[in-house]
């Protein structure tokens, strides 16, 4: 005979803690709801591995680390529980909703919110991960000003890689777009506004075969993949942009998503299931960033809060 499933109860259940699941675990912990925050590595998602935040009001300058752990902190002070928990499989069944985790422990709440983010394509080359956070960044709009007046090299064919090539050169001495092909994938009028660019310089038909560098990146080892020849480029940064993989697969039903993988909301942050949230960078949005991952926290918790209400009153009326 099975064994009957063992659940942690709980009134909200996040699945992820970066900073939109930890806003969103403040804000639910503070409405008096009894919440748990399931994260598989630290609290805190990309930022916490991310070098220097300038972009996040009220702060200056402050290491993404150190942000990470005040978002926990915060969160936690309102009774949110932080858990190390890799979530498998997310699905309904009846009112709850279920979070199921590789240690085998299962985890159900009237609502679910979906903080799982996603993870840049990487270049796959030496000296990436090594210098991840030391030249070597994912985001121009986050890290861009920290290379003001450098040289910095963009890898990439398509609309972003263009459009963030473009905006670099608010700060950059010169830019290179490097791309493996001879021609662009991006829309033919962000081409032609990189084109028009004096800063900016392509160099085509070339691949990036290592990031090279000392305390922080120096130059990249290239090459061409028509010729074989092999270069250096001397370069204070690099900014792969070679896609975004969104980490929108972990829920059984089958969600709305656009066509690359993001997870589709209405204004309340619920997806086409009702009862799942989703909020940060696997949501389907116009930019990633921590102010917006917050924004998309707080209207997750606050709906998931109307939910858990409507619940109890038809509870109240059955009885």
């Amino acid at each position: 005979m099975a064994q009957e499933k063992e659940y942690k109860e709980y009134d909200v259940v996040i699945v992820g803690g970066g900073p939109g699941g930890l806003c969103a675990g403040m804000y639910s912990a503070r409405a008096q709801r009894k919440t748990v925050c399931l994260e598989k590595y630290l609290p805190g998602g990309q930022i916490a591995i991310t070098g220097d935040v300038e972009d996040y009001p009220g702060f200056e300058h402050i290491s993404g680390a150190e942000l990470a752990m005040k978002f926990t902190d915060h969160a936690k002070k309102f009774g949110l529980e932080v858990e190390m928990e890799e979530v498998e499989e997310v699905y309904t069944e009846g009112d709850y909703r279920v979070a199921r985790c590789a240690s085998g422990n299962v985890y159900r709440g009237r609502a679910v919110i979906l903080s799982t983010g996603g993870s840049p394509v990487k270049l796959g080359v030496p000296g990436e991960e090594e210098f991840s956070g030391k030249g070597v960044s994912y985001c121009a709009i986050c890290d861009g000003a920290f290379f003001r007046d450098k040289v910095i090299a963009v890898v990439g064919g398509g609309d972003a890689a263009v459009e963030e090539g473009a905006f670099l050169t608010k700060f950059a001495s010169k830019v290179y777009v490097i791309h493996r092909r001879d021609q662009l994938r991006a829309a033919k009028i962000i081409q032609q506004r990189a084109f028009d660019n004096d800063k900016i310089e392509f160099i085509w038909d070339t691949v990036v075969e290592s990031v090279n560098g000392d305390q922080k990146v120096t130059d990249l080892s290239l090459k061409n993949v028509k010729t074989g020849e092999t270069s250096k480029l001397e370069v204070g940064a690099v900014f792969p942009f070679l896609g975004f993989r969104p980490n929108s697969n972990v829920v059984r039903e089958e969600l709305e998503k656009d066509d690359n993988g993001h997870i589709i909301t209405d204004f309340k942050m619920e997806t086409s299931v009702p009862g799942i949230y989703a909020c940060g960078d696997v949501r389907a949005q116009l930019v990633r960033q921590v102010t917006n991952a917050v924004g998309d926290g707080t209207t997750a918790a606050v709906a998931a809060e109307k939910r858990l209400e409507e619940l109890e009153d038809k509870a109240a009326h059955r009885t």
